[in-house]
This record gives C-alpha cells, structure tokens and sequence, in this order.
C-alpha cells in the first residue's frame, strides 16, 4: 500500500502560482477604467513574489515585472493586495503609457497614472494596507466619536430589551450626527474602499439584500466589482464599500454581526424543520428586512430636527462625487426570483425585527412569484 507524505513546499508553491495567475488576471480587468489609447499602451507584465524588506511592492522597468512582496499576499486580505498591485500598474502605466522622464517615482505623472487607475498613489514602502488602516485607532475626534458608538452598542448586550433598544437607537442617533456634522463640510475627507465578505463566483440573494442595507442606513456606498476568487481560480465578485474610515469600520461590524446573527438563529429555527439551503436564503432576507424594517421605524421617531433630516437623506455629496470617479461605467443588472416560501420569510421578519447590534466595532406556503430584484455593478 502505497504512503502519502504531506509536502509543505508542494503546497506553497502551488498557492503561490495561483496567485500569480490571479495578478494577472487583476492586472487585466484593471484596465476596464482605462480608455482605448491609453489601454493598448500597456503591456502585460511578468509578476512575481518575493522577500521583499521595505517595500510592499515594485515595478521593474528593465525587467517589464510586477513584484509584490510574499509578506503581504500571505499574510493581507486580497483587497490589500489588489491594493498595492494598482500602485505598481500606476507605476508600469507612467513608464509605458505616459512617458515620464526626469522625475522622483512619486512625481507628477505617476500621481496622474493613479488618478487614471482609481489607484492609491500611498499603497508602498511603510504604508499600512488597507486592513491595518482599518484596525488603526488614533485619538483623532473621528476614532474619539467611534468610541463612544462603540461603548453604546456595548451597552446593547443589556438583558433588558427595552434598555438595549434605547442603547442601540442612541448609537445610530450619534452615527446620523457624525455623519450631519461631515455632510455639512465642504472640506476635503479621505475615502477608503474595502471588500465585504468573501470572493465568490455567485453570491446568494440575502448578500445582496444586507448591502442594501448597509447603503441605507450606515453612510457607505458599496458596488459589487470584479475580484479574482483564489479558491476557484477564476474571476468572480464581491461587494465592494466605500466611506470614512469611521462609517466603514461601522459598517463592517453590522454586516458580520448580522450574518452571524442570522447563522445562529437559523440553526435554532431549522433544528426540526430540516429545511434546505434555499429557505436558508429566504429566512435570511426575511432577517434582514425585519432589521430594516425597525431601523425606519426607529429614524421617523428620532430626535433629529426636519432639516437635518433632509440633508441625511440627501447624502454625502463628496462621497457620490467620489463613487462617480472611483466607478465611470455601471450597468444594472436584475435576478429572478422564484419558488420563494412566503411562511419561512415572514418568519424571518419577526426575528430580524428583534435584532439589536450590540458589543463593541471590531474589523469581526409556498409562491410561485417571480420577483425581478436590481443591483449595481461595475461595468467591464
């Protein structure tokens, strides 16, 4: 009988191939921002990982070559990696297609590469990656803010429904605050973008209704993108959002406590049903709505006066200008749904509009209606 031996090196390598193939398939779909003169400028190049000490990335000009360091493709969430891997094809496009000459690596015409690749001309040497800039905390007056919702929605834990209800509505009381006291400045804030949940080739209806969601009431925008999904080695999607550091870090809490949330009441409510993966989904959306559907009520009853009122619903306009140069192309797309039990949603409901956010913000019968559902996404 033949013996299997487990070899380490076999395995590495051949992680570290497939995530080569998914540089290079990044590096491709990257261009979608590009226009045409500009995207036949740019040559494909060999990539490469390596030890690399001090920098997070590199370009190789003589080489034609894409390095980034093994440290942080091992060790950084795909959405740092894609990251970096635009500053160093910002820096591949200031050589190839805008022709720089006689200047510093971050001069003039690499900052004009990044503002044509939506790149982030920062993402190298000792910059943090984009989940380090997330766990940062500084004693800012935005993290200071954090704080104080983070000790509100501690104070949701309460066994007491009424004084968690109340903790939690003094949270989102002071999110809308922050968010009045930003909307009201004309002055320039620094946006940052992160993936939520996880790469994948199809993504179930309740996603997208949680992003939603998020959209709604937690001061972010978000646009489902293309993103290479390691596991299958091909591209797929994923939700990309986009806001303050602040509402970002938010907004990430509420969605995996919401996902957990729905894991674990899910279990409770199927132990004797045994019901499959689709009235999972059903029971999902029922969740998520019924949390939406109590947010509404709870925002007509706040304190807020109608005026500021107004201007939360009209948004961030910095924000939307910024979703407008991050993302020029969208397209809608729809989804049919059909065979959706209406008994396993309703149930759902009923739950989701018990839920209360709590803890503290870390970065962890049946119908036959088809009903159309519409989203957003980037345009290749």
């Amino acid at each position: 009988m033949p013996v299997y031996q487990h070899n380490p090196s076999a395995i590495q390598e051949k992680l570290e191939h497939r995530i080569l193939h998914g540089l290079s398939c990044e590096w491709e779909t990257a261009l979608w921002v590009l226009d045409e003169h500009h995207k036949n400028l740019m040559t494909k190049p060999l990539f490469s990982l390596k030890d690399l000490k001090s920098k997070l990335g590199h370009w190789s000009p003589q080489k034609r070559e894409i390095c980034l360091s093994r440290s942080l493709v091992m060790n950084h969430p795909w959405d740092a990696v894609r990251d970096v891997l635009l500053h160093e094809m910002a820096h591949q496009m200031a050589d190839q297609a805008l022709g720089t000459k006689n200047e510093p690596p971050h001069g003039p015409t690499f900052k004009k590469a990044c503002r044509l690749l939506r790149a982030n001309a920062k993402a190298s040497g000792k910059h943090r990656t984009l989940d380090e800039q997330i766990s940062h905390s500084s004693d800012s007056v935005e993290d200071k803010r954090l704080r104080r919702i983070k000790k509100l929605m501690a104070l949701a834990e309460s066994q007491n429904q009424h004084e968690a209800e109340a903790a939690m509505v003094k949270a989102h009381e002071l999110i809308e605050k922050y968010n009045i006291d930003l909307f009201a400045k004309a002055e320039k804030r620094n946006f940052i973008s992160i993936f939520l949940g996880k790469p994948a080739l199809r993504h179930t209806r309740n996603e997208y209704h949680l992003a939603r969601l998020l959209q709604e009431f937690y001061f972010i925008e978000g646009m489902w993108v293309s993103v290479y999904v390691l596991e299958k080695g091909k591209m797929g999607q994923v939700m990309e959002i986009t806001g303050t550091k602040p509402n970002i870090k938010i907004a990430a809490y509420v969605y995996h406590f919401i996902r957990n949330y729905i894991q674990y009441q899910w279990k409770v409510y199927n132990i004797e049903k045994k019901l499959n993966q689709h009235r999972k989904t059903d029971f999902a959306i029922g969740v998520i709505e019924g949390f939406r559907s109590k947010l509404k009520s709870k925002s007509k009853k706040g304190k807020l006066p109608r005026a500021e009122k107004a201007l939360l619903r009209i948004g961030d306009p910095l924000l939307k200008k910024h979703m407008i140069y991050k993302y020029p192309h969208t397209t809608r797309f729809s989804r049919n749904v059909s065979r959706q039990d209406d008994i396993v949603l309703s149930d759902g409901v009923s739950i989701g509009k018990s839920l209360v956010i709590s803890k503290g913000i870390s970065s962890t019968g049946k119908s036959s209606r088809v009903l159309p559902e519409t989203h957003f996404r980037k345009k290749n």
